[in-house]
């Protein structure tokens, strides 16, 4: 049965210049947002503890849908990532369905972290923020954010490698502390894990800080080397994550014997160890740590439109390419712009409820076609994984298991946006039946 729409498009307008460097800082900085410097404080309530062994655990337990994910990415050079992965397995509608809802899953994220963003700089406002001067910031900041994706690839990763420095400094320097304060102490924790049911919200906090790492397989259309690079990008991302957090876990419990009452933790471990400055420094940290991830966001999901308008299932203009910068302007203009929109009317907070279920269906669609894109693939190139496919099987039980937790407001708004993304989909079809006609 042939495909209702034409086959990938092979010819990629954008330029190969992401080295290996530059796909770990896009792959880290969707990994680590804001969760981290509020997460200590959770963690202590619920696990107590055994906090930094869930950190561990979580570690462990996302590392087989990461590394199905590397394997997944060692396939493909092209732009779009899930959407790649999804249509090679199972067809066009299937990788159109897996871009749509990436799309909107990031864009409502995005939103979100644009208002937390205002917020956090508030910190440094005399007195409250008015609803003109939120509204100017929020249109500075996405500006901002456009323009530097606007202007070539160079200049956003440049800006990415220095936000990434100024936020891990901080968070380094209390896994530092963390790794100094290690002691037996720590390691008996490990065999007194809290009660089941804590356990398990524990665990659903937690695995949240590993996840975002599947924007960085997007732009694989503009890396050198993506075959090679990618899966050493996301493998070093969830070995730095890991490590950082289960210290900065450790640190925030040395630092603070209050840890489970704090509003902001780390914002606190700071200013026990260096006093008001301490603090300044993380709060800074926060906000290079988000912008970081709003930059990281607004390079890779764009490239999700001009990927689906490349193999014409959205308007050909999405796919434009501006010739001096060699970067898809539209489509980056597109999701600032909707971004702004929902920023500042509030909408996103009722799409927040999609981002769970979608990316849970994202990672069991891409995963549960490995074995059908390894029949296409080129056997050398492509990632071999210890144990053949228990890796795979080990991350489909990961992402069964959270299914369970997902509320029915999110099913209710996922299977939403699934139906209106069946809609797009079948306006594509009739769009290019007509230009085939004519």
């Amino acid at each position: 049965m042939t495909s209702p729409l034409p086959p990938p498009a092979k010819h990629e307008p954008l330029v190969r210049r992401l080295g290996p460097w530059a796909l770990w800082l896009l792959v880290i900085n969707g990994m680590i947002g804001a969760g981290i410097f509020g997460a200590p404080a959770g963690l202590e309530r619920l696990a107590g503890e055994f906090g930094p062994w869930v950190f561990a655990l979580c570690a462990l337990l996302i590392a087989p849908i990461m590394l199905s994910f590397a394997r997944l990415s060692s396939a493909f050079s092209g732009t779009g990532g899930p959407v790649l992965y999804a249509r090679a397995a199972f067809g066009a509608f299937a990788g159109f369905q897996v871009g749509w809802a990436f799309y909107i899953a990031r864009l409502t994220a995005f939103a979100a972290n644009l208002n937390l963003l205002v917020t956090t700089i508030a910190y440094f406002a005399p007195g409250p923020v008015g609803p003109g001067v939120r509204i100017g910031l929020l249109l500075g900041m996405s500006s901002l954010l456009v323009w530097i994706n606007l202007v070539g690839v160079k200049a956003a990763m440049r800006s990415l490698g220095v936000l990434t420095v100024l936020k891990l400094l901080p968070l380094v320097a209390l896994a530092g502390y963390g790794l100094f304060r290690l002691d037996a102490e720590v390691f008996a924790s490990a065999a007194s894990p809290p009660a089941a049911i804590d356990l398990g919200a524990a665990v659903l906090l937690a695995i949240y800080a590993y996840v975002g790492f599947e924007s960085g397989l997007v732009p694989a259309g503009e890396s050198k080397n993506p075959k090679r690079d990618m899966p050493r990008a996301i493998v070093l991302a969830l070995v730095v994550a890991g490590v950082v957090y289960v210290l900065v876990q450790i640190a925030t419990r040395k630092l603070l014997p209050g840890l489970a009452d704090s509003e902001r933790p780390v914002v606190d471990a700071g200013e026990v160890l260096l006093g008001p400055a301490g603090a300044l420094i993380v709060v800074l940290a926060i906000i290079a740590s988000v912008g970081g991830n709003l930059l990281g966001s607004m390079f890779s999901t764009p490239r999700i439109t001009y990927r689906l308008a490349l193999d014409r299932q959205l308007p050909p203009l999405l796919a434009d390419v501006d010739p001096r910068h060699n970067t898809p302007w539209v489509s980056v203009v597109v999701y600032g712009t909707a971004a702004f929109l929902l920023a500042v009317t509030g909408s996103f907070v009722f799409l927040a409820v999609l981002s769970v279920l979608t990316r849970l269906l994202i990672y069991i669609t891409c995963i549960a076609g490995m074995p059908r894109i390894a029949r296409q693939s080129d056997a050398e190139t492509l990632l071999k994984l210890p144990g053949g496919p228990v890796i795979p099987v080990l991350a489909l039980m990961v992402c069964v298991g959270l299914l369970t937790r997902v509320s029915i407001e999110s099913v209710l708004a996922t299977a939403a946006l699934l139906g209106a993304g069946s809609v797009l989909f079948a306006i594509a079809i009739v769009m290019n039946r007509r230009q085939t006609r004519g």
